[in-house]
């Protein structure tokens, strides 16, 4: 039996537009509605024939859904809710897909406080944004977060649960605050770090742009991919869990002044045993499938 039979997507770019193709992979029978506010990425969406229905409103998107899916970057939430609520069947699940919970459980209980809510983060993504860059193998092996708020129906968190299964992800659940700290440092802080490097790079005076990305060494190539985020997405993220993302900043800078202080007076065997360490903890990431040795994580796009 399927979790839910009337789906839909609000906000179709990179991650969204990877649910629709997972789930008509997945779950062909489900019924799928898309609606972005954007008039040319519902246009384009139509045409790449994603879903059953591009509705011109988020009113008209959800007025049969059984699944609500937000896939808009987490400062739009609230507003984005807000613009369907009258339309919410009341039997419906409310879903999204933010990369800060704590913010979202907020945004989504004003904006909706009659609703049954089950945040969600799938863990996955590229550097690439729209409704042409999705694919659906993206969250396959990768995990996805739910974040229910207390007291919110059993039933309803395992039905997204197993949404995601269907979908290929794993599935762990986390108390909102919680996984913003987490995430806080496994994601959060180094985009930031990406966006300085490239940024700093950027700004040298006594290197040119084009020595920058002529000679640019596997280290900042990966840097860059990074950096090439959604800067709407990524704004959003960093103020709405600003807290979590300054208190690991103050934690990285800490670690920074003495991996300096370990260059100046040439402490070799600080520095080898750090990378040591860290070495280590990539071979880990390696071994439990959440990465690949290959080019692009070992992904094949379609």
């Amino acid at each position: 039996m399927l979790p839910f039979a009337r789906v839909t997507i609000i906000g179709i770019g990179l991650i969204g537009s990877s649910i629709a193709r997972a789930t008509r992979a997945a779950m062909p029978s489900v019924a799928l509605t898309g609606y972005d506010a954007d008039a040319d990425v519902r246009a384009t969406a139509e045409r790449l024939d994603m879903f059953d229905d591009v509705a011109s409103s988020s009113g008209a998107a959800v007025i049969d859904a059984d699944l609500v899916i937000l896939c808009v970057p987490v400062g739009a939430m609230e507003a984005a809710a807000r613009e369907f609520a009258a339309d919410l069947p009341a039997d419906a699940v409310v879903s999204d897909v933010g990369s800060c919970k704590a913010e979202v459980v907020r945004a989504l209980t004003a904006a909706l406080p009659n609703a049954t809510i089950v945040p969600a983060h799938p863990v996955a993504g590229t550097e690439r944004s729209g409704p042409e860059a999705g694919f659906a193998t993206l969250f396959h092996k990768r995990w996805c977060i739910l974040t229910p708020p207390e007291g919110t129906d059993a039933l309803a968190v395992e039905r997204v649960a197993e949404f995601w299964r269907r979908l290929g992800a794993e599935i762990e659940t986390m108390a909102p605050d919680h996984h913003d700290r987490v995430l806080a440092i496994t994601s959060h802080l180094p985009h930031l770090i990406a966006y300085t490097i490239v940024g700093t790079a950027s700004d040298m005076e006594e290197v040119t742009q084009s020595e920058v990305i002529k000679y640019s060494a596997g280290g900042f190539r990966d840097f860059t991919r990074i950096a090439a985020s959604d800067p709407t997405m990524w704004r959003d993220v960093f103020l709405a869990n600003r807290e979590a993302v300054l208190d690991m900043l103050q934690r990285f800078s800490e670690d920074l002044s003495a991996l300096q202080r370990a260059i100046r007076w040439g402490k070799g065997d600080e520095l080898f045993d750090l990378f040591t360490k860290t070495r280590a903890v990539r071979r880990g990431i390696i071994e439990q499938g959440q990465d690949d040795p290959a080019p692009d994580f070992g992904r094949t796009h379609e």
